[in-house]
């Protein structure tokens, strides 16, 4: 990988605090971009490119490229947005004399909402753990409720250890994105689904080893973002549910119906470690789009 690459994505950990997932992200798209570049001028030696020398036509060439991929306009957003932080750090830091991608402008990507599941979706998807009886289910069921109260990243989810859980209060406390702690409390069903776990069927899945993890897998090592994400799309299946249901939905899902049943926006907006309350404000957007579907649905000849 290129030096200055590594130099940037060491700023973005330490100095930023940006998560493991955005640091792989730019990691990738950024060494795309290098070896692009490499094959065009390939003015580098011992990993180290003289960025000085790249013109803004060779960044306008490579998005060209990557649209005869047919790559999405979501993904080029993304790989825009890398390689602007990028020369806009170098610049910052005296590497270069000049930014070439000052001026570059993203791909417009409509803002799509979210779409969370109904009150009847989310019972259904609850309940499918209860129908087995395995130490694996009884974790099953601990998580999805968790994740359901709290509206926590999946990340945020498999992150937690054991002692970031406080059952007698109750509330779970979480690293949340740009290493901010917040404090989340629980609700009754979800404590006595955590309870049900811990007593019991984690000891048996840890097989005495000495891991911190809330939630293991079958090796009694900590549970992966991808591993929780196929556990949810089986028990989805399984519900019955015709949508896309990916971990984020039950963040989504969370959000709206909190609103949905009067929550303030910046409680809201704290309970989900939203920066700016912007991000929140969609999930009012949502309800709205919701309240008017009900009310068509009542009376058809309003449409």
């Amino acid at each position: 990988m290129n030096d200055q690459i590594g130099h940037f994505l060491n700023f973005l950990s330490v100095e930023k605090g940006a998560s493991g997932n955005t640091i792989a992200a730019y990691r990738n798209d950024l060494t795309q971009f290098d070896t692009f570049v490499a094959s065009t001028n390939g003015n580098a030696q011992n990993g180290h490119r003289d960025w000085d020398r790249l013109e803004r036509d060779q960044i306008v060439e490579y998005l060209l490229a990557l649209k005869r991929r047919n790559y999405a306009e979501a993904t080029v957003a993304r790989k825009v947005a890398a390689m602007k932080s990028f020369f806009q750090y170098m610049h910052a830091e005296g590497v270069i004399q000049r930014n070439p991608a000052e001026h570059l402008e993203s791909p417009r990507v409509g803002k799509t909402l979210p779409k969370p599941l109904s009150v009847t979706e989310i019972d259904e998807l609850l309940e499918q753990p209860g129908k087995r009886k395995s130490p694996e289910s009884k974790r099953d069921r601990a998580m999805l409720e968790l994740l359901y109260a709290t509206g926590l990243r999946v990340t945020e989810l498999v992150s937690l250890d054991v002692d970031n859980i406080d059952l007698a209060k109750p509330y779970v406390r979480c690293m949340g994105k740009g290493r901010k702690e917040r404090t989340i409390p629980i609700h009754e069903q979800a404590v006595a689904a955590v309870v049900e776990y811990l007593n019991g069927p984690r000891s048996t899945m840890v097989k005495g080893r000495n891991e911190p993890a809330l939630f293991v897998n079958r090796r009694g090592e900590r549970l992966t973002r991808q591993g929780f994400w196929l556990i949810l799309k089986q028990y989805a299946r399984e519900a019955n549910i015709a949508s896309v249901v990916t971990p984020h939905t039950l963040r989504h899902s969370f959000a709206t119906h909190m609103i949905r049943g009067g929550a303030p926006l910046r409680n809201v907006q704290e309970l989900l470690g939203h920066a700016n309350i912007s991000t929140t404000q969609v999930y009012t957007h949502i309800s709205k789009e919701h309240v008017r579907e009900v009310y068509e649905h009542a009376h058809p000849r309003a449409r």
